[in-house]
């Protein structure tokens, strides 16, 4: 079993390896190395939670032998109690990182499936559309808060308004992939524009994709398939956000897809973020093309939902939201888009599951 030092000394190697230039047009190693660095940040991680309750427990043993007054012992007693127990809880997680062969157990497919990617892009109704979207991104962002996940913007682009063209962004966490699946297809809303000077209700619509990030079984990408360019990041109108080349564009030759990133500061991360919107993109093709096939299940389909399927309707002035595909309405409007969707996200388990 490896201890956390020699891990550590690993993933400085390793950082060393992926600073180098040259391995940008060698794909498989970069992929192995990458993936092998995000395993070791996640042990490192952990570790240093440890670290830092061990230091907690001490300071509230430190408390209880002072013993200088009842009130505060009594709560540094009942914090050190559950310390302890995140403590051991912990070290267990620690022990089957670094001894992963001796914890291997049976999840379902779904609670496997921890990782999604979204997409978010304008549809029709110009800068309205893209001032929705962004309220979208902004919901499902909220919402990963509440529940604890993780999220990550992998690309984005925006408008001179604040509002976003596009955004694709990576949510991880327990159930993210049971929660959110349902949510793909064409969002609606029915709203007055802040600039519409006569009072009128614009339509406007945006659209939601839901990819599953691949295992590492699941695609293979050769690097033979891919050519990647590298240019300068830029922002709404043009403007230069980093004067250097670090923006990152894939394309895979055997499909003609094309993928790009430019959120982060150098070439490594959007190299990364771009080839992980690549992958889940060519997984969903995959499914895609496997459902088309064997005709499918017409209820996974609309679960799942396509780019052109209009799934919901957010009606601002009746203060009302409308999922089309269980024909449920629900109110408190703005509550909803500040990310509390937990009755949506039930209801739609329960009407569309199969």
């Amino acid at each position: 079993m490896p201890s956390v030092s020699e891990l550590k000394k690993e993933y400085q190697e390793i950082l060393n390896k992926l600073s180098d230039p040259e391995l940008i047009s060698d794909w498989e190693k970069f992929e192995e190395l990458s993936k092998r660095k995000t395993s070791l940040e996640k042990t490192i991680e952990k570790e240093k939670e440890i670290e830092d309750i061990k230091n907690q427990i001490e300071e509230n043993r430190a408390i209880l032998s002072a013993n200088e007054d009842a009130e505060f012992s009594s709560l540094a007693q009942e914090e050190l109690n559950s310390l302890l127990i995140k403590q051991k809880n912990m070290e267990t997680e620690l022990e089957k990182e670094l001894n992963p062969e001796e914890s291997v157990e049976e999840v379902s497919p779904e609670k496997q499936n921890n990782t999604i990617i979204m997409e978010i892009r304008a549809g029709t109704g110009g800068d309205e559309a893209a001032l929705f979207a962004a309220n979208l991104y902004r919901m499902y962002s909220r919402y990963a808060q509440i529940k604890g996940w993780k999220e990550k913007v992998l690309n984005s682009s925006r408008n001179e308004i604040g509002g976003t063209k596009e955004i694709s962004f990576e949510i991880k966490g327990d159930d993210v992939f049971a929660s959110l699946k349902y949510e793909g297809g064409v969002h609606r809303v029915q709203r007055i524009p802040e600039t519409e000077k006569n009072g009128r209700i614009h339509t406007s619509t945006a659209t939601v994709a839901i990819m599953l990030r691949p295992k590492k079984t699941e695609i293979k990408i050769s690097s033979a398939d891919l050519r990647i360019d590298i240019f300068r990041s830029s922002g709404p109108g043009g403007q230069n956000v980093n004067k250097r080349e670090t923006a990152i564009r894939i394309t895979h030759l055997p499909t003609g897809m094309v993928v790009a990133s430019q959120t982060a500061r150098n070439q490594l991360a959007n190299k990364e973020n771009a080839m992980a919107i690549l992958e889940a993109r060519l997984l969903e093709k995959k499914r895609t093309e496997e459902e088309e096939k064997s005709a499918g299940n017409r209820k996974a389909q609309v679960g799942w939902g396509t780019r052109s399927e209009k799934i919901r309707t957010y009606n601002f002035p009746q203060d009302r939201i409308t999922d089309h595909r269980i024909k449920k309405n629900w109110h408190n409007i703005e509550k909803i888009m500040a990310g509390e969707m937990d009755q949506i996200v039930t209801s739609l388990k329960k009407g569309l599951a199969e």
